[in-house]
């Protein structure tokens, strides 16, 4: 499972699921907002809208709520005028963090950020600062249940995917170009797999191991990045042990 997967899907497991599922709600309808406003409120005609909507749908979330943000998103209902922002942050260890912001007010935004990095041991770099030390990639998930490996390679490499990675017990992971994203997966189903999430991620080309008090520090800083309301996505190029990682989330 990519860092990012991983560490989320640990941290979730401490909050109680109603606040969870409100906050990827938030994000979510975000998302399909801004989607609308950029490119149309035609899934069909708009991939990032389309990404969002599969996601919504993955998350159980009713389909009122997402016609309602596509509305605000092109006009047709008032809402709110996202800003996008993407910060780049050196971190404990010599570790480093993307962090992409969707806000409506970015001098309070850019306030609370710094403040966090500020306790936190994180530094905002300028632009460019970590960027380079990831690759923007499709990361599609298919259910590891029942699947041959191989089969899958040969399947997602047929369909244009660049490599299926199985680092994950319950899923395989299909890497695409990130504009093949939804052509692949769409793809990977047809042909009888069981894909459980697809989206765009921005993966570290290689990893920074952490331990001890860097590693608390870089957990508490990866969780008020992620929880906070203006935050879409915390992606970053350190990892932990997940011996250690279990014990700190549990204190």
């Amino acid at each position: 499972m990519s860092g990012h997967n991983k560490w989320s899907t640990i941290k979730h497991k401490k909050g109680a699921a109603d606040a969870k599922r409100s906050k990827i709600f938030t994000k979510i309808l975000k998302e399909i907002t801004i989607a609308a406003r950029l490119g149309g409120g035609d899934p069909g005609g708009n991939p990032r809208l389309r990404s969002a909507m599969d996601k919504a749908r993955e998350n159980n979330m009713p389909k009122d709520n997402m016609e309602r943000a596509i509305k605000k998103g092109t006009g047709e209902l008032e809402g709110v005028n996202y800003e996008e922002i993407t910060y780049e942050v050196y971190g404990p260890g010599g570790a480093a963090l993307i962090v992409e912001v969707m806000t409506d007010n970015v001098n309070r935004t850019v306030a609370e950020m710094r403040s966090i990095l500020n306790k936190h041991n994180g530094n905002l770099g300028k632009s460019g600062a970590v960027a380079w030390k990831f690759d923007r990639k499709g990361v599609i998930e298919v259910v590891r249940e029942g699947v041959d490996e191989d089969a899958l390679m040969e399947a997602a490499l047929e369909v244009g995917a660049d490599d299926v990675k199985s680092d994950d017990e319950e899923a395989f992971e299909v890497h695409t170009a990130p504009n093949d994203l939804l052509a692949v997966s769409d793809a990977i189903k047809a042909k009888g797999f069981h894909v459980r999430s697809s989206e765009v991620q921005m993966l570290p080309k290689a990893t920074v191991h952490i331990t001890g008090r860097d590693a608390e520090v870089a957990w508490k800083l990866y969780s008020l990045l992620d929880d906070h309301d203006d935050v879409q996505n915390v992606w970053h190029d350190f990892d932990i042990d997940d011996e250690e990682l279990e014990a700190i989330a549990n204190k």
